[in-house]
């Protein structure tokens, strides 16, 4: 795997737990909007109902929460690491491009003003800080 795919598992990682949130989030609206039983009304003999019209949803909701909190455990785990390694780089403009840019999610134009350097060598730079990954942690 490139240093590039490597580092930008955070990000993905981070886009998945946001999207299964806003589903979960819409979810529970659905939930929320399921009337109850009437048991005010004169009952009539039918056909025994599967499951209650909450059940399939609230079973949703429990799922999508283990998967979340699954992705969170690993989105920690791999940030603990990345950031590990990536403090193991011996150039420091190295080491605080790749950590801003793959752990703070901040675009490199962001990182270039910050650091007032220009774009086109925030962008010289953020190449080297990438072969010098690829190279300190060959084995990805």
């Amino acid at each position: 795997m490139k240093a590039k795919e490597y580092l930008l598992q955070l990000q993905w990682l981070d886009t998945a737990i946001k999207q299964k949130n806003e589903e979960l989030s819409d979810l529970r609206l659905q939930v929320k909007d399921i009337k109850g039983i009437d048991y005010s009304k004169e009952r009539v003999q039918s056909s025994p109902s599967v499951e209650a019209p909450f059940e399939n949803p609230v079973s949703k909701i429990i799922d999508i929460e283990a998967e979340i909190n699954n992705e969170i455990a690993t989105f920690v785990g791999k940030k603990h690491k990345i950031i590990n390694q990536i403090q193991g780089l011996k150039n420091k403009q190295h080491l605080e491009i790749l950590y801003e840019h793959y752990v703070k999610f901040k675009a490199l134009k962001h990182l270039a003003y910050e650091m007032n350097l220009t774009y086109q060598y925030v962008v010289e730079l953020h190449g080297g800080a990438l072969k010098d990954f690829q190279t300190t942690y060959e084995n990805l």
